[in-house]
């Protein structure tokens, strides 16, 4: 299909279907100096290959590409592109890189870059992020998300040049982000907080499981104390406790209740920390110790335990072992967690209370 453009002394394109991008110009014939200029000439679809007949020197033209459902995610923009000078000499300020990244709209107007349909190119992937910017900015976006795999670290400085700023980052990618209106930022934060959870775990004996760990402060290199550890990732709290308590001394154990939870600031990395003392029944009794974390493992009468005196000059270790003496004696409640389904997000959570209703004759003397 033939495309006029001005008139038959000026210029003609070809339109040719199915190319994604512009040509770099090879249809041009040499001696010819073009400059682009807006509003005439449409082009629906993918972008034509354009040859000229003849043209004067330093004449305008225009380009719009109209959105389609083509794949590589074209927009309704006008460019304007440039080719001065005359007989070979030129100035050119086209791209073939005038689409969007690919994107989905979030719940909160902002948008969520797509990290499969980056391009490989550092700067070919600066002129589309930067034309992206531009194009959700006209479209009132607010937060943008950019997730770049460890694979394609070379855009990351591509990206903070551009005014991107870091989020947080995994094993497997960095997030980052840009707040596009004026005014303070209104995108949540990095992640806050690490939970820790702990085991107090009580035989028929009255003894204490306990451990001293092969790296720690040497001011605590005597005391035993009970396994610890973190949480993982989609792992439950009681899931946890269960699993520390099994890897740092091989005992089985099964959850009774949160007994207490401890919450500090500026822990590791500036962090905020929220520990979780957990009551666990054991379910055996032989203790394998794990090499690479605990130095020691046993079984501790409970009043040794308590007679420490690490234990007995700190008012936080005295404050939960008291209470877990007080649950051992029926004089103290904890929270156990009930698998419920929200309307908010459809689905299912647990939710730690004191199920007082229960009448449970194991938490409370009558």
């Amino acid at each position: 299909m033939e495309l006029k453009l001005f008139d038959s002394k000026s210029v003609s394109g070809i339109a040719h279907s199915r190319r994604p991008y512009w040509s770099s110009f090879s249809g041009f014939r040499d001696g010819v100096g073009v400059r682009f200029s807006p509003k005439l000439c449409s082009c629906r679809g993918a972008f034509p290959r354009v040859s000229v007949s003849s043209i004067s020197e330093n004449a305008y033209l225009t380009k719009k590409a109209i959105a389609s459902s083509d794949p590589e995610k074209l927009v309704e923009e006008d460019y304007v592109y440039r080719i001065n000078g005359a007989y070979g000499a030129s100035s050119i300020l086209f791209s073939g890189n005038t689409k969007v990244l690919e994107a989905s709209d979030d719940e909160y107007e902002g948008v969520v870059v797509d990290p499969e349909g980056l391009p490989t190119n550092p700067d070919a992937f600066s002129s589309i992020l930067r034309f992206s910017l531009s194009h959700w900015r006209r479209r009132q976006k607010k937060g943008v998300w950019l997730k770049l795999p460890l694979e394609r670290a070379e855009l990351v400085p591509v990206a903070v040049k551009e005014g991107f700023q870091y989020h947080h980052a995994e094993p497997g990618y960095v997030m980052l982000t840009y707040w596009i209106p004026e005014g303070p930022c209104l995108l949540p934060a990095n992640a806050t907080h690490q939970v820790g959870v702990g085991g107090f775990v009580i035989n028929h004996k009255n003894e204490v499981l306990v451990v001293q760990e092969k790296y720690c402060n040497p001011a605590f290199a005597d005391l035993w104390k009970l396994p610890t550890g973190f949480i993982r990732e989609s792992e439950e709290i009681f899931q946890g406790a269960v699993r520390e308590v099994k890897e740092e001394t091989g005992i089985d154990t099964e959850f009774v209740e949160v007994i207490a939870f401890r919450h500090a600031h500026n822990l590791a990395f500036e962090k905020s920390d929220l520990f979780f003392v957990c009551m666990l029944t054991p379910l055996s009794a032989e203790i394998q110790v794990d090499d690479f974390e605990i130095q020691a493992a046993k079984w501790m009468p409970l009043t040794e335990f308590v007679e420490q005196p690490l234990i007995q000059g700190d008012c936080m270790f005295k404050k939960v072992i008291d209470i877990c003496i007080a649950r051992l004696k029926k004089r103290y409640c904890g929270l156990y967690p009930h698998q419920l389904v929200s309307t908010f997000d459809g689905q299912t959570s647990s939710l730690y209370y004191n199920d007082f209703d229960a009448q449970d004759t194991t938490c409370a003397s009558s």
